[in-house]
Formats: C-alpha cells, structure tokens, sequence
C-alpha cells in the first residue's frame, strides 16, 4: 500500500509541472490567436479608412474646385476696362466681397482636408510608444484641468472620482492623454448638440471620469477607467458601430476621435467597451494593466 500511494504522488508531482508547461504553451498559442486577429481586423480597418478618406476629401475638393473657378471669373471682370461711371462703388465693392468670400471658404475647406489626413495619418501611422512608470491618477488629474474651461464653455459640469489604490501604469503619457481626450471630447459634444436640438433626455451636464482597481480574468489586476456622461445615449446600433472608423453621429468631424482612442488603448495592452442608454447617459470603460 506504502509503494501504492508513493506511486501516486510521484505521479502528481511530475503531473504539476507538466500542466504548467502546458498552461503556458496555451497561454502562448491564445495570444498568438489575438494578435492574428488583432491584424486580420487591422487590415479590414485599414480597407475602410482608404474607401472612407477618398469620400471626404472628394466633396472638399470639389467646393475648391468650383470656387478657384468662380475667382478666376470674377478677376477677369475685374480686370475688364470699363468708364468709371459704369462701374458704381457698390458693385464694385459688392463683386471685391464676393471673391473675398470665396477665399474663405476655400481656406475653410483646406483646412478640412488637412484635419482629416493628419487624423487618418495618426490612425493608420505606426503607433510607437515611448511607455513609462505613470501614475494616471495624476495624468487624469492634469487633463482636467486642462479640459475644464473647455467643458463650462459648453455648458458641461466636469468632475473626478478617483480611486485613492496605487494607479501606476506603463503607458506613453502623450498618446494615452490624448485617448482619453478624444473621448472627453466626444462626450462634451454630445451633450452640447444634444442640448441645442432639446433631444429628450438630454438635459444632462455632468461629465464624470473615474478610476478603481479591479481584478481581470487571469486573475492579474487592472486600472478601470469610467468616462461618464448624463447625455441622450446612444442605441444599441450606434453604440456597435461607434468605434468604427468614419463612422460619427456628428455633422462635422472626421469620425477618426474614437477610433484613434481605442487604438491607442489596446497599442498599450488594454481595451475600450461602450455601455449606454438613450435618454440616460454612456460610460465608456476602459481597462489597462497595472504596473505592479
């Protein structure tokens, strides 16, 4: 019997360390799976981006298009000769606006098309971060601040809840700021536009971001991140697609905000989800690992 149950622990023993080496072969085949799939879905993205930038910058270059050829006909009038008394001041102020207004709008409308390749170039540039030691606590505490004039300029009541648990993360400063930015921003938007339209539910003006420790899936520890908002919300439909790039509830926008936000968030190891309800707000949630 003694032989018996020695025979059995031997077996054990030489069973722990077979399971473990086989744990981290799965470990190691399910992160080789996410990163294929992450790319599979990068290169479909990147199909999109190139069908989407061709559609915006077509209609900014046609409004160039159409306004260098109206300039260019209202010159030729005016460098017709004509008797002073057949040319009355205000025709000839009113035709100086018009080409006046025409250089407006083309400079608008550059300026259009400069903000979309540089978002497409951000989105579908490579993403090399430069990760440190962070307290985010600290780095949140810094982007309200810079984002509060912003926020009361639109009618938008920015606080803080965050956690008083060590909040320190390896993240690239400047590109992780500028993701949670992009989702302040969005959020503010939202309930200032919502708010000009009277959208029911949208009486809302609090904006809230929060932080807390939670314990992931394999057991390891990550920072939550809650961006809040008491805005309209959004259906289940846009609520799927709102991270797709080009895709916007907005009239105006390149529709690259979020897309970029969740692409630098998951560059750092972590991910974004949406959860929200119309007339009642949207909570972005996004998790990434501890420096621990």
């Amino acid at each position: 019997m003694t032989w018996f149950l020695l025979g059995i622990l031997g077996g054990v023993l030489l069973t722990i360390p077979l399971a473990a080496i086989a744990a981290r072969r799965a470990a190691r085949r399910v992160r080789r799976l996410e990163q294929r799939a992450r790319s599979s879905q990068r290169l479909a993205e990147l199909g999109t981006l190139t069908g989407g930038l061709a559609h915006e910058i077509k209609n900014p270059l046609s409004t160039i298009g159409l306004n260098v050829q109206l300039l260019q006909e209202d010159l030729e009038e005016l460098k017709t000769p004509v008797q002073d008394d057949a040319r009355p001041d205000d025709a000839h102020d009113e035709q100086i606006g018009r080409i006046q207004r025409r250089f407006e709008s083309l400079s608008k409308e550059t300026r259009q098309l400069r903000d979309i390749l540089e978002d497409f170039l951000k989105f579908a540039g490579r993403v090399n971060l430069d990760q440190a030691s962070t307290d985010v606590n600290q780095l949140i505490e810094e982007l309200v601040d810079f984002f509060t004039p912003h926020a009361t300029e639109s009618g938008v009541h920015l606080r803080s809840q965050l956690s008083a648990a060590n909040s320190t993360c390896l993240i690239d400063r400047t590109a992780f700021k500028q993701a949670l930015l992009n989702l302040l921003i969005n959020a503010s938007q939202a309930m200032a536009n919502a708010r000009q339209k009277d959208e029911p539910g949208s009486g809302g003006d609090e904006l809230i971001i929060r932080t807390q420790r939670v314990r992931s899936v394999d057991k390891s520890e990550d920072l939550q991140i809650d961006i809040i908002d008491t805005g309209p919300g959004m259906s289940p439909q846009t609520a799927e697609k709102i991270f797709h790039p080009y895709f916007s509830t907005k009239a105006s926008g390149t529709g690259l905000g979020l897309a970029t936000a969740r692409r630098i968030i998951e560059e750092h190891g972590g991910s974004i989800s949406v959860h929200s309800e119309l007339g009642r707000g949207t909570d972005f949630v996004i998790l990434i690992p501890l420096d621990v």
